[in-house]
């Protein structure tokens, strides 16, 4: 999300020869000529041990300190300690109000790995530059990366009420994708309409939350209106060709796809559009035309002819599919795709062993275990569950590397048709055999608690502690167990706390800290850990346990609001209907006297 936002801002921090920073000497030739420095001057001064003791403050220009922090930052960069670079320029932005030195804070702390700094210092560039489309930009990627959508589209809503590109279309395609909050955000982009009712591409984005909605009649109204207005504006009929498309309405996709290559005859989103609704009305001489033309466009894109196989298979088209598929796998290296593709339609025509040799071919990398597990679960819904089982065991044996998630991959398959023994035997043979697979043996832990086996949990992983006394994700499972499901919970804190001082950040770890204190009895020192934990890592079990924290420290109403959101947020939320039969008072809308709160 965000390297499209960066590129966009138009800034540059490397040169030709690497991510190297260009010299600090403009940005201080700038802060120089804004004015000297005074210092101490006749008889007197050659008496005092500092000359400058008696000077007045460096008010402007650059002093000394500050130029030993420019440097300092400077010779950080050159050396990638990006984080101490834009501290320092970061520093110096601050002392000076420069907005040149935030916006090289900003590119240094891209590179670093403390996102914090660079939110900070973002923040800080947009406040000395406010009219610089830039910082806005760079705070609307960071929190949409962040999964703050609302505060992604205010930020992109400012920079459209001004005449800057706000990307609203681009955004609320992503927002549909990543299942965001879409009705507050569509909210929030028909109050921005109640102000600015002609905003083009506002309206498109409206439409778009609108039909993802379920609302299309609506959406085509309101696109219907632009198209008036705005006719020129491909956004429209595109969108329309989409919500055509998604109603089963083929010919007016086809005629939106149609006006739309009239406006944009080189936009291949209208070419793929138009050969998607001529094959849903049968004309597949009149889809595979158009498609040959943008082949011709682009004879050297392999993703391209994927692209479109899969549009052919998606409409049921196998033949034209296989066709584009077939000169792929004849390129050094073929592209995994090709083979997971290719092995599809050979399976959806029974011819299964011809798409076991397809699925094979896929090697280690992308692709590689999705290609397996194809090939496994044809294998199963042929009823031949033993030739599964042997072609996963030999893939283990020519791909040692990925052993483990092949033992994984396998042991899901037996669950999926009910033979949980038959994957702990299998699980318990691989780990005699490869005694020092952490992989494994954390998933036996993991087997063991679902079997409430506490005992051979904790034994798995003080096994592979004493291999690995780092292991966080092994010390925070063992911590979080003891303390939930046991009484010895300061011994699971130390856990907890090991893995902490591991893994600072961890939403899990952050969940099982605050979980820690509130089993010893503090809640008032678990509610920080518990907040930071739902803010990094919306969870429905982390949001049962905040609620609850919050709900023993008497704050009802935040508990209340913490469970109106899980409920929104989580389909399965196991954990928030469990703490609803504790305490039925948590219950959003609940009216129960408050002093009978705990």
């Amino acid at each position: 999300m965000l390297p499209e936002i960066a590129e966009r801002a138009a800034i540059s921090f490397a040169n030709e020869e690497g991510m190297r920073p260009r010299l600090v000497t403009i940005a201080l030739i700038a802060i120089l000529s804004t004015a000297c420095q005074s210092t101490a001057s006749g008889p007197s001064a050659t008496a005092l041990d500092d000359p400058l003791a008696s000077a007045p403050p460096v008010t402007r220009g650059l002093d000394a300190q500050s130029l030993a922090t420019l440097l300092t930052a400077e010779l950080a960069g050159q050396r990638d300690d990006f984080d101490r670079a834009a501290r320092g320029y970061l520093e110096a932005a601050e002392r000076y109000a420069s907005p040149a030195l935030a916006e090289r804070a900003v590119l240094a702390a891209r590179y670093g790995d403390d996102r914090a700094l660079l939110l900070r210092a973002v923040r800080r560039w947009r406040e000395f530059d406010p009219n610089s489309e830039a910082p806005a930009r760079l705070l609307a990627g960071l929190a949409m990366e962040q999964g703050d959508w609302q505060g992604s589209l205010e930020q992109r809503l400012a920079l459209a009420e001004r005449g800057d590109q706000g990307d609203l279309i681009t955004f609320v395609e992503a927002a549909i994708e990543e299942q965001a909050d879409l009705a507050t955000l569509r909210d929030t982009l028909h109050r921005f309409l109640d102000e600015h009712p002609r905003h083009g591409e506002a309206i498109v984005a409206t439409a778009l939350l609108e039909a993802a909605l379920g609302d299309t009649r609506r959406a085509e109204r309101r696109l219907a209106d632009l198209a008036r207005v705005q006719p020129e504006m491909p956004s429209v009929w595109l969108v329309r060709g989409r919500i055509a498309l998604q109603e089963g309405r083929s010919a007016d996709a086809r005629d939106a796809a149609r006006r739309g290559l009239e406006i944009s005859p080189n936009d291949s989103r209208f070419v793929l559009m138009l050969a998607q609704a001529q094959l849903r009305l049968g004309n597949v001489g009149a889809a595979e035309a158009g498609l040959d033309t943008l082949l011709e466009r682009h004879p050297d894109a392999p993703q391209l002819r994927l692209a479109l196989a899969q549009l052919y298979m998606e409409e049921g088209y196998n033949a034209p599919a296989r066709r584009l598929l077939l000169p792929l796998i004849d390129n050094d290296p073929a592209p995994p795709a090709a083979y997971i593709l290719l092995g599809a339609i050979a399976d959806e025509q029974d011819e299964v062993d011809n798409a076991l040799l397809y699925y094979r071919q896929v090697p280690p990398g992308e692709g590689f275990l999705e290609a397996r597990l194809r090939a496994a679960r044809m294998l199963i819904e042929a009823d031949r569950l033993p030739d599964a089982r042997d072609f996963l065991n030999i893939e283990r044996l020519r791909h040692p590397e990925r052993r483990s998630e092949l033992v994984g991959l396998e042991i899901d398959l037996l669950d999926e048709q009910n033979l949980s023994e038959d994957a702990m035997a299998l699980l318990d043979r691989q780990i005699r055999r490869h005694p020092d697979d952490t992989q494994l043996r954390f998933l036996r832990s993991m087997r063991h608690y679902e079997r409430n086996d506490l005992a051979g949990m904790e034994r798995d992983l003080r096994a592979i502690l004493e291999r690995d006394p780092d292991n966080a994700m092994a010390l925070n499972a063992l911590g979080y167990t003891l303390v939930d499901v046991t009484q010895r919970h300061r011994e699971g804190l130390e856990l907890i706390r090991r893995a902490h001082e591991l893994e600072p950040e961890s939403p899990a770890i952050l969940d099982s800290m605050g979980w820690a204190y509130h089993k010893l009895g503090d809640n008032q020192r678990a509610l920080p850990y518990l907040r930071d934990a739902y803010a990094a890592q919306p969870d429905q079990e982390i949001a049962a346990h905040l609620a609850e924290v919050l709900w023993l420290l008497g704050r009802q109403e935040e508990a209340r609001a913490v469970i109106a959101d899980a409920l929104e947020r989580f389909d399965e939320r196991p954990k928030i209907d469990e703490l609803l039969e504790r305490l039925p008072e948590l219950t959003p809308g609940d009216t129960a006297d408050m002093d009978d709160a705990p």
